[in-house]
């Protein structure tokens, strides 16, 4: 295994010897869900058993919001955090390629000679059976293994993952995320979703009610479901168990979708200092209520009820959640 510290590398980074002639995995890896995952365990078995890298090949901007600027996908894992997660897996490093126009428009054959051939050297590339690239999508899998062997490197092709319930695909994760299932997205992913913010100053009603928040601001395409959840806080090292609303407020202002976390147990000053928050359960979808008294009542109950359902996922361990570890449970 090279002897090197995880490497991020983007578009006008040289490319480290060590790092070239490595087994690379080649998509836009949203989420890092089970399916990928198990992508990327063919790279790191391959790349171990030939003593060379093990790495992977991403695009930013997504694919799809370059296409469509005026509808952004809704990103799971960010750039960042899409590498963190990379490095947690095992991987030696991640090649991130900027998306843009000369990029859609180069075609597939020119695709590999620049970048697998000339700027990685790749020995082996491994793919979903779902992959296309080039200009109009017309490099599929069986053209890139054709491809590779014309060029001298090898291609691996990894079918359809899933379970009973669901194929894993950034997709499916979306969608139950959509409709508040975390647990659903957890099982899809291999660990619970999570988001990492700034904890910004806002309205303080949530003070004046009993209930003071953290209050973080989400990328605006966030598809998250609006309502209440049971949450984990971390922050400075530390995990919190916490309720979470996410949604517009109906009834104050109706704004811009925030999250806004009431820390169960504590009440550390947050203000300015980046946090995740891990979403555990779903308590309830958003809604407006009878006066403040009745959602002063309400909160209330949400509070117990994340109380349950964080008791119940310790209870339960990290039995369906595979890596990275850290995300997997308290």
């Amino acid at each position: 295994m090279p002897d090197h510290r995880f490497a991020i590398i983007t578009n006008a980074d040289p490319v480290p010897a060590a790092l070239r002639g490595g087994v690379v995995a080649i998509g836009n890896f949203d989420g890092v869900h089970r399916g990928h995952q198990a992508v990327l365990s063919r790279v790191i078995e391959m790349a171990r058993a030939r003593g060379v890298a093990a790495l992977a090949l991403t695009f930013e901007p997504h694919p799809r919001t370059f296409f469509r600027p005026e509808a952004p996908v809704f990103r799971l894992t960010p750039a960042a955090v899409k590498a963190e997660l990379f490095e947690a897996l095992g991987l030696d490093g991640v090649v991130e390629v900027g998306f843009d126009a000369a990029l859609a428009a180069t075609p597939a054959e020119s695709f590999v000679d620049w970048l697998l051939v000339e700027r990685l050297g790749v020995g082996a590339a491994v793919v979903g059976y779902d992959f296309h690239f080039g200009k109009g999508r017309a490099g599929s899998p069986d053209v890139l293994k054709a491809l590779g062997r014309a060029r001298g490197f090898d291609v691996e092709i990894v079918g359809k993952a899933g379970d009973s319930e669901t194929v894993w695909s950034a997709s499916a994760a979306r969608a139950a995320l959509a409709g508040g299932d975390v647990a659903a997205a957890a099982r899809i992913l291999g660990y619970r979703w999570f988001v990492r913010g700034e904890v910004v100053h806002g309205a303080k009603r949530g003070r004046d009610l009993g209930f003071p928040t953290a209050n973080i601001g989400l990328a605006p395409e966030t598809g998250l479901a609006h309502g209440v959840y049971a949450v984990r806080m971390r922050v400075d090292g530390a995990v919190h168990d916490g309720a979470a609303s996410f949604g517009r407020r109906p009834q104050f202002d109706n704004g811009a979708p925030l999250l806004e976390v009431h820390l169960l147990d504590v009440s550390p000053d947050l203000y300015g200092k980046t946090v995740e928050v891990e979403f555990v359960g779903f308590i309830r979808p958003e809604a407006r209520f009878d006066g403040v008294e009745a959602l002063v009542a309400r909160m209330k109950v949400d509070v117990a009820e994340a109380r349950r359902l964080l008791a119940r996922a310790d209870a339960e361990g990290t039995a369906g959640l595979s890596v990275p570890a850290r995300h997997a449970a308290r």
